[in-house]
């Protein structure tokens, strides 16, 4: 396990700096790796840091969690529109919080995994490591399967004159595209790749 350096350059490392959120990798990676139980997601560690962010911004503002639930604006905050996004920004607003700002500073759980692993050189025990593997190799034996199957279902057809010939190639692949950028790749590939990578690039230019 490391500690926050000064020289670290991902945007959850500089929002841990900026927001004053000491102890806060340590608590990322022990939740993660599941250090003292049970593992925490990695959606669940962006949600729980940016309610962090969001909670240290209203104690800057001396603001009482009395006054702003931070966890039902954190939610209403998250929405792309709608009143309870319109009154949650207003709120904050009033109490003096750049909320543009505030938001731009919440991280993804790509941020999150990122600073995991490349600064805090964290890593998950050895079964969850294999899980990805066995995933991908339950999809393939799923893909021979179909593959036979249909190969089979030509033949036959083909013998009972129900189809011209029975040497046609059965190709059967299982692809996966980004809603976001659209990348397009077989799903074995992604999952061993832990995903397309386009959140990454999204963080990184955020930095710029």
């Amino acid at each position: 396990m490391t500690t926050e350096a000064s020289g670290t350059n991902t945007k959850v490392a500089r929002v841990i700096r900026e927001y004053g959120l000491d102890g806060m990798g340590a608590t990322l990676e022990a939740a993660w790796t599941g250090e003292s139980g049970e593992r925490t997601s990695l959606r669940d560690l962006a949600d729980e840091f940016n309610e962090a962010v969001l909670e240290a911004a209203l104690r800057e503002e001396n603001v009482s969690s009395l006054n702003v639930d931070v966890s039902s604006t954190y939610e209403a905050l998250r929405g792309d529109s709608g009143s309870s996004t319109t009154r949650a920004r207003r709120r904050l607003e009033r109490e003096g919080i750049d909320v543009d700002a505030l938001t731009k500073d919440f991280v993804t759980h790509q941020a999150v995994h990122t600073y995991l692993t490349q600064e805090r050189e964290a890593s998950l025990p050895a079964a969850d490591e294999d899980m990805a593997d066995r995933k991908v190799e339950t999809i393939e034996k799923l893909q021979g399967r179909l593959s036979a199957v249909a190969e089979s279902a030509i033949s036959s057809l083909a013998n009972a004159d129900e189809l011209d010939r029975d040497d046609y190639d059965v190709l059967v692949d299982v692809r996966t595209v980004c809603p976001n950028c659209g990348a397009d790749a077989p799903v074995g590939e992604l999952i061993r790749r832990g995903g397309c990578g386009c959140s990454v690039e999204s963080e990184d230019a955020s930095e710029d």
